[in-house]
């Protein structure tokens, strides 16, 4: 390198420093609003799950988002603000009261998987603000809470006739439907879902269901293949829920029938809700759930967000 060379190298570092030095001072300016509306409805639990729940998740999802310095710094701001957007839309625990106890219980159960799962709080969020990570010992707090919504009662003649009678019926084949059911955006009940190889099971012990999900024969040979990041166009999910029936010993079985959920991948046919086709069918008549409006997606969409990263299916497969 000549000397001319070099002295244009020093003009050119200054010069470029200045350049940097006035695009960042600029873009401090572009910054998208982050309200703080009043708490109208906030979480009212226990201080020590409401401290936990605070720490971890009100910056995101409530009205009460806390910004620390480095938070106010863009790009970094810009991240933030698209976290609050985002979060408070999703959940918000500041309307939380407005939620009917037993919505409240089935969230609260729901955002508890979600950190179990290592979904929530994002990964991304707590790497910056460590005080919002939830410890193996905060989260036995949260299930021990949780736990104590349940109030496991011994079937009594009124449950087991009723599961019996709708059994009967199932088997005479009297709730059959004439015709496919189909939900509002286009989805239809699919019939042979039950000669589908059952992939994992599940339970919602917060309102006593048991589940098994079911998967197609493009989705097992994904898992086969390990082929599940994202999951290949025509993988499709029907998860069986059931109440659960329990006896003197303790034992549980399935009792009657409740809906089938579905989970139908293609990228470009559904990418307006994240590539998945989401339905669910309620009751042995397979009554499609959110009626004429399809904005139920919306909702189904939100519930299985956090698990993006896992193309959004939440239940890991049981490897064979």
């Amino acid at each position: 390198m000549n000397t001319s060379t070099k002295k244009q190298l020093k003009k050119q570092i200054p010069l470029a420093a200045a350049i940097l030095l006035a695009v960042f001072i600029c873009i401090q300016f572009i910054r998208p609003a982050i309200s703080h509306p009043p708490v109208k409805a906030d979480l009212q639990a226990p201080p020590e799950i409401k401290n936990i729940i605070t720490r971890a998740c009100y910056d995101c999802h409530s009205n009460q988002t806390n910004l620390r310095w480095f938070d106010q710094i863009a790009p970094a701001y810009w991240l933030v603000a698209g976290h609050v957007r985002d979060g408070r839309k999703a959940l918000n625990f500041s309307d939380w009261g407005k939620m009917p106890a037993a919505a409240q219980q089935a969230k609260m159960w729901e955002i508890i998987n979600q950190i179990a799962a290592g979904a929530m709080p994002v990964p991304s969020y707590t790497a910056v603000h460590t005080s919002a990570k939830v410890s193996a010992a905060d989260l036995v707090v949260l299930k021990n809470y949780v736990s104590g919504f349940v109030k496991n009662k011994t079937a009594d003649t009124a449950q087991i006739n009723a599961t019996e009678k709708q059994f009967e019926k199932w088997h005479r084949g009297s709730v059959i439907p004439t015709s496919l059911p189909t939900a509002a955006n286009g989805v239809t009940f699919i019939p042979d879902y039950k000669n589908w190889q059952a992939i994992s099971t599940s339970e919602r012990f917060d309102n006593g269901t048991m589940r098994v999900i079911f998967g197609n024969d493009v989705a097992v040979t994904a898992i086969k293949e390990n082929n599940i990041h994202p999951w290949p166009n025509g993988a499709t999910f029907a998860k069986a829920d059931w109440k659960q029936l329990q006896d003197n010993n303790g034992n549980v079985r399935t009792g009657e029938f409740v809906q089938v959920e579905f989970m139908i991948k293609d990228a470009q046919k559904y990418a307006a809700t994240k590539g998945w086709g989401w339905a669910r069918f309620k009751t042995p008549k397979m009554i499609p759930y959110g009626g004429k409006n399809a904005l139920f997606t919306t909702e189904c969409v939100n519930c299985h967000r956090p698990l993006k990263d896992e193309d959004f299916v939440f239940t890991l497969p049981v490897k064979q």
